[in-house]
């Protein structure tokens, strides 16, 4: 089995390189000569072969290009004389078994290098290392865990059906610090559980949590891609964290940057003296000074898929969002220098063998491109993701929602544009953590106006995220109306919600959340342009807008006002007669407005605006988003 691991990973073709390379503790049967004393003559003795099982670890490295091989650690002194490393095989497959050694041992490799140099690397499938700024690679058992998910998993799926709503978030600084130290994966489940279960969350996506060492890059630039972050504790608790996360019926989405990796010098830049894992030309750093993949290599494909495969297999993540996408698809994410093919080979390889070995399990493009097929299946020749961030969607939403409402109706397009291209993919609307820093501003502040019109314009925007079609995905501390942009190194204002226009949103979001699992319309069959049909799209000198979703027996009515003019009686058409009721008004008192929503339930009238058959005359409040349900046709 070993060596037919070794050859589908030299083949670019294993997801399970992890169950070969690294360090393993196993049991190994030895043959020792031993000596025996005689029966009649205990004084003396004969040699004799005997076997016995002894405990140890098996160390495994691929380094093609490296020689005088040996494992160094706190167990051997750090003496490479002690443990050389044996050649197994000519592609440059290393291994050596060492016996009696112990969870949380450091560790590295001690090899020279093509260039004649002796270097000391971290292992590339260490499952745990040294808390930064160390730098050393550490022994775990990731064995053995005793999970209690089953329940949750046999009912997983890919969501296409199924309200998803997305938590996103950073674990270092939800919380902050408490004493001066991170909390650790366990302890940040016991404060995130109730928290998610009380604003109706269906899952969370943490940023990346392979281990990396500068705490600025928020986990984007690795250096350990099968290594848990130490920040926040050991693998068996992060295992932990998700099978309590999976028992309160939440889904975890693991963010994993397969594009680029930390430049360090004891990781994986130059690891043998060549350009193993990057481009070794003009394409060998990243935008972001990072060193790029060179995903056209057949080891860095298995040694990618494989780590992407051991956190779903071994961590039960029900969800891989990809970084950086248009980095894959075309040459350091310009389109002018055309599609990396080799690049894109490679994440059609992904997506199709994930999906063979885990069919529940959802991957996700973080893509700011217009490449197409990213959501087809492979099998039409596209990428084969189930869900694309529709980053076109939320610049053209957060421009609108800053505009003077003087000017919306110049730019009414930025609105209406995103259903014109909406059913080419499978989208999820994003308002993530990109949004909220480096000078950008938060949510509410990028909305036009004062105090009063920011707070309206946001319960306005995230009334109509919830609204459009596609999945949803908010970063933390959205749903706090933070005035401060977020900060890694420090915990979101929590105090906040100790004042009522903060707290009035984190409402809203909490309603918003259970009418959109409550209502089929806005979940089922998303992705089908049937169930979807504008009412009012072209009143731009008003800046209303109307649309309805219709699935079944749930029938939602959805009017959003762009402007801060107020009407008492306001017609938006229909295409149903009977009674609408209205279920939701940003614009109520709980949510901070107002108070002008629609208290009693409305009949339709003949003759609606835009050539509908019917129409609903409506209260419609300044920067007010209301959702009627269609309640029963009209009797005679």
């Amino acid at each position: 089995m070993a060596y037919g691991i070794l050859y589908d990973f030299l083949m670019g073709q294993t997801i399970e390189a992890y169950k070969y390379f690294g360090a393993h503790f196993i049991k190994k049967e030895i043959e020792e000569i031993v000596d025996v004393p005689l029966k009649k003559d205990p004084s003396r003795s004969k040699k004799v072969k005997r076997k016995r099982i002894i405990d140890g670890v098996i160390f495994r490295l691929y380094a093609p290009n490296a020689s005088d091989v040996s494992v160094i650690g706190d167990f051997n002194n750090w003496d490479p004389g002690v443990h050389k490393m044996e050649r197994v095989d000519e592609c440059g497959a290393y291994e050596i078994f060492i016996p009696n050694l112990h969870n949380y041992s450091f560790y590295k490799y001690h090899f020279k290098d093509a260039n004649g140099n002796y270097v000391d690397k971290a292992d590339p499938y260490a499952f745990f290392s040294e808390y930064r700024p160390g730098s050393c690679s550490r022994l775990f058992n990731i064995e053995g865990f005793i999970w209690h998910d089953r329940p949750f998993l046999e009912h997983r799926d890919r969501n296409f059906d199924r309200p998803m709503s997305i938590y996103e978030m950073h674990l270092g600084s939800w919380k902050g610090k408490i004493n001066g130290r991170n909390l650790s994966y366990e302890e940040i489940a016991d404060y995130l559980i109730p928290y998610l279960k009380e604003l109706g969350f269906t899952h969370i996506e943490i940023m990346p949590i392979t281990q990396y060492p500068f705490d600025g890059s928020w986990g984007y630039q690795a250096t350990g891609f099968y290594s848990v972050d130490s920040r926040y504790g050991n693998p068996m608790q992060l295992m932990s964290f998700v099978d309590r996360m999976h028992q309160a019926g939440i889904g975890v989405i693991l963010d994993f940057a397969p594009v680029h990796f930390a430049t360090d010098p004891w990781a994986l830049s130059k690891f043998d003296g060549t350009c193993l894992y990057e481009y070794d030309n003009e394409h060998m750093y990243s935008p972001w000074g990072s060193l790029q993949f060179d995903l056209g290599k057949d080891p860095v494909r298995s040694f990618l898929m494989s780590a992407m495969n051991y956190f779903i297999e071994y961590f039960h993540f029900d969800g891989i969002r990809c970084d950086a996408v248009s980095n894959i698809v075309y040459w350091d994410g310009n389109k002018n220098n055309g599609e990396n093919t080799g690049a894109t080979e490679f994440i059609k390889r992904l997506n199709g063998k994930i999906h063979i070995a885990h069919n529940s399990v959802m991957m996700i493009a973080e893509d700011s491109t217009d490449f197409t097929g990213v959501t087809k299946p492979t099998d039409w020749n596209g990428l084969g993701f189930d869900y694309k961030w529709d980053l076109g969607w939320m610049n053209d939403t957060l421009k609108y929602y800053a505009l003077d409402p003087i000017y919306k109706k110049y730019d009414h397009n930025k609105i209406n544009f995103s259903m014109a291209y909406f059913f080419s993919e499978n989208f999820l609307l994003p308002l993530s953590h990109d949004e909220v820093v480096h000078g950008k501003g938060t949510i509410l502040n990028k909305m036009w106006g004062g105090y009063e019109e920011k707070f309206a314009l946001v319960r306005n925007l995230y009334t109509y995220q919830f609204a459009h079609p596609g999945k949803k995905l908010n970063f933390m501390g959205n749903e706090l109306a933070s005035w401060d942009e977020w900060n890694e190194k420090k915990s979101l204002p929590w105090e906040l919600k100790r004042f009522p226009k903060h707290d009035s949103v984190s409402r809203l979001v909490r309603d918003l959340n259970l009418i959109y699992r409550a209502e089929k319309a806005m979940h089922f069959e998303e992705y089908n342009p049937i169930h979807f049909n504008w009412l009012m799209v072209d009143n731009a000198n008003d800046s209303v807008f109307a649309f309805e979703r219709r699935c079944g027996d749930s029938h939602l009515l959805f009017i959003f006002n762009m402007t801060p003019n107020y009407y008492e009686y306001y017609s938006v058409g229909a295409t149903r007669e009977g009674l609408y009721k209205e279920i939701f008004n940003s614009d109520k008192d709980v949510y901070g407005g107002s108070n002008a929503y629609n208290g009693l339930d409305i009949h339709t009238e003949l003759y609606g605006p835009e050539n509908r058959p019917y129409k609903l005359t409506i209260k419609l409040a300044p920067f007010a988003a209301c959702i009627f349900k269609f309640v029963e046709k009209k009797e005679d």
